[in-house]
C-alpha cells in the first residue's frame, strides 16, 4: 500500500476543516483525502473569509470526482471576499452552491457538532485552515473533542517558511491566534499537528508532478490541474510560469498524510505558547502541548507515494 499504510478493516469517518480557495494546497489536500480509503470523507467545514465561495470550489471538485455524497458545511461567514481574493474564482464563477447534488448545511458549526454526536465510532478531524468555526463548535460542545483525533496544519518551531532556519508566524495560527488556542487546547482523544518544519518542505516536481500534470484522463486531478493554472497568475507570492514545472509548497497535504499513516514523520512532543502576532514558541512552562511532525525521515518517498496514491483510481 502506498505511504506504508496497511487499509484498515473499515475506513474512518473523516471531517476535513479547510479554507479552500484562497491556497492551492487545500485543494490538493481535498484531492489526496478522497484518494485515501482509510479516510471516509463525510463533511468538509469552511474557514474563515465567504463561506459561499469556500463552499462552491469545494463541493464543484467533490461532485467532478463523483462525491457529492459529502456533506457541505458552510461555517463562520467574515463577509463577501474581493474578485482578488478569490483565488480559485474563475474555475467557480457558474457554478452554483444549490446546484450542488448533495448536502449543504447553512449552519455549518452546529452541522459539525451533530455529525460527531451522531457518529458512534472513531470520528478523524483534518484541520488544514484558520479555525475559527472549529473553535466555536468546542466552545458549544466541548464534549465531542472527546471522540475525536485531531490532524493539523498549524506552528512553526524550528524552520520557518521555505525552511529557513527562523521560525516564522504560520498563517493558519496568525490569522485567528484565539481560534486556534481554543481547537490546541481541546480534550482530543490525540492531537497532532505538522508545523512548517515539515509540511512547509513539500512539493511535487520533475517526475512526480509530470505525471500528475499528464492525467488528463483523470477528472479529479484535471480539475486540481485546472485551478492550480487558475490560481498560481492571481496569486502575488507566485511566479506565473512555475506552475508548468512544479506544483507549489503542499503544506496541507501533511496533515491529511498523518491522519492515516505518517510512518515517513519523526514526532516530538512539545509543549508551547501561542503569541498573539501568530508564533508557536517552544515554552517549558507553556499550556499547550501537542506531538508535532518535527522533521522528515524520508522526505523524498513521501513525494512519490503521494503521487502514486494521488494518481490511483
Amino acid at each position: 500500500m502506498a505511504l506504508g499504510a496497511s487499509l484498515p478493516a473499515q475506513p474512518v469517518t473523516t471531517i476535513l476543516s479547510t479554507d479552500i480557495g484562497s491556497d492551492i494546497d487545500d485543494t490538493w489536500a481535498l484531492a489526496h483525502i478522497l484518494r485515501s480509503p482509510e479516510l471516509d470523507l463525510k463533511m468538509v467545514l469552511t474557514e474563515t473569509g465567504e463561506a459561499t465561495y469556500r463552499g462552491q470550489v469545494a463541493a464543484k471538485l467533490l461532485e467532478v470526482s463523483n462525491r457529492s455524497d459529502v456533506t457541505i458545511a458552510l461555517g463562520l461567514d467574515r463577509g463577501t471576499m474581493g474578485d482578488k481574493d478569490r483565488h480559485q474564482g474563475p474555475w467557480v464563477k457558474n457554478y452554483k452552491l444549490e446546484d450542488y447534488p448533495g448536502t449543504v448545511r447553512p449552519d455549518g458549526v452546529q452541522a459539525f457538532i451533530d455529525l460527531v454526536k451522531s457518529t458512534p465510532g472513531p470520528i478523524k478531524v483534518i484541520a488544514i485552515g484558520p479555525p475559527p468555526s472549529l473553535a466555536q463548535a468546542l466552545i458549544q460542545a466541548p464534549e465531542i473533542a472527546a471522540k475525536c483525533d485531531f490532524y493539523g496544519m498549524y506552528g512553526s518551531f524550528d524552520l520557518g517558511y521555505g525552511g529557513g532556519p527562523v521560525p516564522s508566524a504560520e498563517t493558519n495560527v496568525r490569522v485567528d491566534p484565539d481560534a486556534f488556542r481554543t481547537v490546541i487546547s481541546a480534550a482530543w482523544k490525540t492531537s497532532t499537528i505538522t508545523p512548517l518544519d515539515t509540511c512547509g518542505l513539500v512539493s511535487l516536481k520533475g517526475e512526480n508532478y509530470h505525471q500528475i500534470w499528464s492525467a488528463t484522463g483523470d477528472p479529479m486531478l484535471r480539475s486540481v490541474i485546472e485551478n492550480y493554472c487558475i490560481w498560481a497568475p492571481r496569486v502575488p507570492w507566485m511566479e506565473c510560469d512555475f506552475f508548468a514545472t512544479s506544483s507549489s509548497t503542499l503544506f496541507d497535504d501533511v496533515a491529511v498524510y498523518m491522519a492515516y499513516s505518517g510512518a515517513l514523520l519523526n514526532y516530538e512532543t512539545i509543549r508551547f505558547s501561542v503569541t498573539d502576532d501568530g508564533y508557536t514558541r517552544r515554552d517549558p512552562h507553556g499550556p499547550y502541548t501537542a506531538k508535532v511532525a518535527i522533521s522528515w525521515k524520508n522526505l523524498d518517498s513521501f513525494e512519490r507515494e503521494l503521487t502514486q496514491r494521488l494518481l490511483q483510481k
